[in-house]
Parts: structure tokens; sequence; C-alpha cells
């Protein structure tokens, strides 16, 4: 952290990256951290998704959230909305361990060899490399999930799913749909900690004109809720194209990618299912940005969020 005063007299901060206190097993706590915010937060909104799920794969039957929320509950009963419960905790969970954890190892390694002459390319790079192991992670999970949610008769859970599927199946089975899902996730998790970290950059910088370390720990959590909420909502409509097409083929509504498309339609690819899933995923991120955040910050690590811009502090004089 470098100090200097401005022409005004006013005290001026500038920070190189995160300046986070090194405590010993740093991307361990950060994996952890991950794992058990990105699974509970999946698993509380579990009734959320699976209404956008089923309007994804039956957009005939299921033409609203409205209309598919009383239609299971008539037909399959209040236990529906809980399925799939086990895939998403443990299948987001394991996708949330790679995703925050190797993403700060990531950003790490990239800002030793690029430096901070171009941050957002960090941010890019870092969430990319970090992402392609978060699905490789999740997708055996994912397949089962999405069948289990549309398809009542296909399983009641992970026991009686995984093994129905390699038997039905192969191994290939558990990764279908990876490369859409590679699709959706990869855009989604670019867009989410690029606009985070620049939304926690934002919100110091031109809001409270503070650094974290003036900010007590409610507010540096605050900070965290807004830039992960903000993160969320951008994400979402950047890979709803690629949910649909995971939701398409894990339920064989289409064999191939192209012919997912062809089937939805352009428009219906960005469209279905959004209004669902902007209100599922904006709270979720929010949810686990927050969750994440508290467990750091109980660990001794400072919340998320690198400030890389000056800050004036006004009237700081020495």
């Amino acid at each position: 952290m470098v100090k200097w005063r401005n022409h005004n007299g006013a005290g001026v901060i500038r920070l190189r990256g995160e300046e986070k206190e090194k405590v010993k097993g740093h991307y361990s706590i950060c994996a952890i951290g991950g794992m058990l915010s990105a699974g509970t937060a999946h698993l509380a909104i579990t009734p959320l998704d699976v209404v956008k799920v089923n309007m994804q794969v039956h957009p005939i039957k299921y033409n609203s959230i409205a209309s598919c929320y009383t239609n299971l509950l008539k037909e399959q009963g209040p236990s529906a909305f809980w399925r799939g419960s086990a895939a998403k905790f443990f299948g987001y969970g394991a996708q949330g361990g790679c995703r925050f954890g190797l993403y700060e190892y990531f950003k790490s390694l990239y800002s030793s060899v690029l430096g901070d002459c171009n941050r957002s390319l960090v941010f890019f790079l870092s969430s990319a490399s970090a992402e392609v192991f978060a699905n490789v992670a999740l997708c055996p999970f994912e397949a089962i999930k999405v069948q289990v949610q549309a398809q009542p008769h296909f399983a009641k859970g992970l026991a009686d799913g995984i093994p129905k599927l390699y038997a039905s199946e192969g191994i290939f089975g558990f990764y279908r749909g990876l490369i859409p899902l590679l699709g959706r996730n990869l855009p989604f998790s670019i867009v989410m900690f690029s606009t985070f970290e620049h939304s926690v950059d934002f919100f110091y910088r031109n809001v409270l004109r503070r650094t974290k370390e003036d900010c007590s720990k409610t507010q540096q959590l605050g900070v965290t809720c807004i830039a992960g909420y903000a993160a969320g909502s951008f994400g979402s409509f950047i890979s709803n194209p690629a949910d649909n097409i995971v939701a398409s083929l894990y339920n064989k509504k289409a064999d191939s990618l192209m012919l997912a498309v062809k089937k939805i339609g352009l428009i219906s690819l960005f469209t279905r299912s959004l209004p669902i899933r902007i209100m599922l995923v904006g709270p979720v991120v929010t949810l686990q940005w927050f969750f994440y955040d508290t467990i750091k910050v109980l660990s001794g690590l400072p919340t998320s969020g690198e400030l890389a811009i000056e800050v004036e502090v006004v009237g700081n004089k020495e």
C-alpha cells in the first residue's frame, strides 16, 4: 500500500492487490468456505430450481411460474419441490470449493505473472481456469439432479440415480452435458467474478470513500452482499441460453447441441425461464458471497474483492 498527498492536501491511498493477510492454509480456507457456502446456498433454493428446470423441460405445460408451482404441487405434492436436493448440495458444494478456492490460487498465480497492469484480464483468466475444474466436479451431480427434478419416475435421488444412469448410459451419461455446462458456467463465472471485483472497488471508492481497514466487518459484509447481487444478476442473463440447452440435453429433448438450439429457438434461448432464473441466481450468489466472506472473516482473512484504484480520504492531513 502506498500513501501520498494530492494537490489539495487530502490523503490519497493506492492499494495494489487485496493486501490480504496471509494466514496458514489460505487456499484451503477459501476452498472449504466456497464448498460450504455454495452447497448451503443452492440447497436453500432447491424449490425455485425445481420450478426453473420444469419450465425449461416442459415449456408448454408449465408456461409461467405460477402454473408450474400449482401444477407440481397438485400432481406430485410438496415433496416434489425438494427433489434433487442432495445432488444440489454435494454437486454445487464441489463446484463451489473449486470455483472459489482455485480462483484465489489462480488470481495469485496470474498476478505474479501479469502484475497489476490489467486487473480485468487477471480476473477473467483466474475465473475461467478455476471454472473448468469446478464444472468437471459438478457435471455428474448435475446430470442426476436435472433428471430427478424433471422426470419423477427416473429416480428418487443420488443413491438410486447414480447406478441407474450408469447402467443405461455408462460414464458418458454423467458428462453428456459437460460442453453446454461449460458454455453456461464459464461466461457466468467470468462475468460474476469480474463484476464482483469491480463492484467492490467502485463501492469503497465512490460510495464509502474509505478503505476496508477503515470499515467495520458488518460494513464490509454489506459491500460483499451488494456486489454479490450485482454479480449474480449480470451473470444469470449471460448464461441463460446455455442453461436452457443443458436442461434440454439431460432430459433428452434433443440429441445434440445444435439440435437443442434449433428446437428451443434463438429468442427462447435468452428469454425462456429468465425471470425465474434471475430470481434464483441473484439471491443464491449473494448468499454464497455472504457465507464465503463470513467464513473468511472468522478464519482471520479479509473479505473478498480488491481495491486497485486511488481512494481519496478527505481531511486526513498528517
